[in-house]
């Protein structure tokens, strides 16, 4: 068994990486590092609540796993893989791409997994998209198009509202993974980033225009948005594909449903994205069975069998760069090549 332990029991820790430790065969959670031991034990009784640099320390952890706000990243993975850790470490790996340079050294250098939690890699939707671009039915791709919306005017306290956060980094990194995963890195990029609340201290709005040759993948995001827009929509040169609504898995985990659940990453058929072929013909292609608990079973498989990692880090640092390439473009108003 991989002793796993979990630094961060907020949203993240209790909605995905415990459930999702615990499910998967090989793995098990060992302990958690936060301050709220009494939510611990209620969920996981047995499950030591300690603290973060006591998961790091304990010779017993084998893979330290990491959802704790932004900033934070960067100093408990550098640590947990100079104790010798495999780590895991929530979407971003890290907020800038010269800390992530560093963590992706410092892994080879200590012969130690290092894997961004990139879990949107297995959305129901995501890979019916990908199965779809796959099977060539839309012939060349022209224009890629992925929204995620959401209405929350108002500020919170959540420390996604501070620096070191916002719209960019906590959606970003998935849409971007999810366009690299289809087209690899593009040629040039182009973004427009703003910050549409009054007072907000990060930004909450982005739009990114990724160039590859003819083909435009257009990527944003809004938390100013009521009524949300198609969450992917792909015109070919042989017909269109387009579909509304979220995976359902976060929805699930959040209300507390179990992942074991017969029924869990089953998209609702009213969600079903349809093919409109050029003649006017038209199909419903029914979304792909989501479980992110295959990227922990890759993680798994990696660590005990040597195979590779479900997520590279190096996939990470490539959306990193385009991120912080959008900011510039964002800033100069231009369109800025990708080296």
């Amino acid at each position: 068994m991989i002793r796993t332990g979990l630094i961060g029991f907020g949203l993240g820790g209790t909605a995905f990486h415990a459930p999702l430790i615990e499910a998967v065969d090989g793995l098990v959670l060992a302990a958690v590092g936060t301050s709220r031991a009494d939510a611990v034990q209620a969920a996981y009784p047995g499950v030591r609540a300690v603290s973060p640099d006591a998961v790091i320390a304990d010779p017993d952890v084998d893979l330290v796993v990491i959802s704790t706000p932004n900033p934070t990243h960067f100093p408990l993975a550098e640590a947990a893989l100079n104790a010798s850790k495999h780590v895991v470490i929530d979407k971003p790996l890290t907020p800038s791409v010269a800390q992530a340079e560093v963590l992706i050294a410092l892994a080879k250098a200590q012969g130690r997994m290092l894997v961004p939690f990139h879990n949107r890699r297995w959305d129901s939707d995501f890979l019916a998209v990908q199965s779809l671009v796959e099977s060539d039915r839309l012939g060349e791709i022209l224009l890629f198009e992925a929204y995620w919306d959401r209405f929350r005017p108002e500020l919170s306290q959540a420390w996604k509202e501070a620096e070191g956060a916002g719209q960019l980094l906590d959606l970003g990194p998935h849409m971007i993974d999810q366009a690299l995963v289809l087209f690899g890195m593009p040629e040039a990029v182009q973004g427009d980033v703003a910050s549409q609340r009054g007072n907000s201290l990060v930004d909450d709005y982005f739009n990114l225009t990724l160039f590859y040759g003819v083909r435009r993948v257009v990527l944003a995001s809004s938390r100013m948005i009521a009524a949300a827009r198609p969450r992917f929509a792909l015109h070919g040169r042989r017909g269109s594909f387009v579909k509304y609504g979220l995976d359902p898995q976060e929805a699930a985990m959040r209300a507390g449903g179990s992942v074991r659940d017969p029924n869990h990453g089953l998209e609702d058929p009213a969600q079903y994205g349809k093919l409109t072929m050029p003649d006017g013909l038209s199909e419903i292609i029914t979304s792909e069975r989501g479980d992110y608990r295959r990227f922990y079973a890759g993680v798994a498989a990696a660590i005990r069998d040597g195979t590779p990692s479900p997520v590279a880090a190096e996939d990470a640092l490539g959306g990193l760069k385009l991120i912080e390439l959008a900011k510039r473009s964002a800033q100069e108003g231009r369109r800025i090549p990708v080296a």
